[in-house]
């Protein structure tokens, strides 16, 4: 005897719309996306800090970039170990990868005069607040 299913679109819509809702999402290998890293912003009346953990990550390999109220850190870590000559290898491993971090904070950052400093895998940037301009009163003519 032949067995005949009918196709019912709704029914694939449905399975469809399911599939993947209980699983936890995974990142693949081969898709090109950065790690984030822990990140602390704190706010006084004159400035920000951001404190960002960067472990492994080298001075050089920071960027930081500010644009108005917009602030992005990215960093680039590389490990790497050296096998001497003579010496027998049983296991090496390597690292490399990126972090990238971008948010935004309520008031406009005077670009000048950031201060930034990177001690022990912590960045730490103070982001003064640039001074909100006067509201400025027209007159009627």
């Amino acid at each position: 005897m032949v067995n005949i299913a009918r196709y019912s679109g709704i029914d694939d819509a449905f399975d469809n719309l399911l599939r993947g809702f209980f699983v936890r999402p995974v990142n693949l290998e081969g898709q090109d996306t950065a790690a984030k890293f822990r990140v602390d912003v704190a706010e006084n009346d004159k400035a920000y800090t951001v404190h960002a953990d960067l472990p492994g990550a080298k001075k050089e390999d920071i960027h930081v970039s500010i644009d108005g109220d917009q602030v992005a850190i990215s960093a680039e870590t590389r490990t790497e170990k050296e096998v001497k000559e003579g010496e027998r290898v049983l296991r090496t491993e390597r690292y490399a990868g990126k972090f990238y971090r971008a948010f935004s904070l309520g008031n406009v950052i005077d670009e000048a005069a950031v201060v930034a400093r990177y001690v022990d895998g912590v960045l730490e940037l103070t982001l003064p607040k640039k001074a909100a301009p006067a509201a400025k009163r027209v007159t009627i003519q």
